[in-house]
């Protein structure tokens, strides 16, 4: 893990939403803790649902949670999951980063059995489309 105090501070959000995920069917609980562009950390857990499509990934709960809290950018995010493999986001959650973070955010993935994986969301979703691309 890091030893910076941010992602230090990041990681124990991370571990304390995972153990509030809701994950009866994969048994894989996930947790995100975001830095949000007003200095406020937001987490989310994944949510899981008989019916598999319904559910949230911890990426789109923690956010959520953002949006909610009157924040609008990522900064840096954290993901934490079981294992030793980083657990990286979903591909609907890259995108689902992309929306709210710039190409250079850090998005640190950690299986915290192992060693954190740290990567610039353009590392992560290389030639993605943004916002940017659409009309104003």
């Amino acid at each position: 893990m890091s030893n910076t105090v941010t992602d230090q501070a990041l990681y124990e959000a991370a571990e304390a939403i995972r153990a509030k995920a809701y994950a009866p069917y994969s048994r894989f609980s996930v947790g995100a803790a975001i830095l949000a562009d007003d200095g406020k950390i937001y987490s989310g857990c994944n949510i899981e649902n008989a019916a598999y499509p319904q559910g949230n990934c911890a990426e789109a709960s923690a956010i959520a949670a953002m949006i909610a809290g009157g924040a609008r950018r990522i900064t840096r995010i954290y993901v934490t999951g079981p294992g030793a493999a980083p657990v990286t986001p979903c591909g609907g959650c890259r995108q689902r980063i992309r929306e709210f973070a710039d190409l250079d955010v850090t998005v640190i993935s950690h299986g915290v059995e192992g060693a954190p994986l740290a990567c610039t969301l353009e590392q992560l979703l290389p030639h993605s489309f943004g916002p940017e691309y659409l009309p104003k």
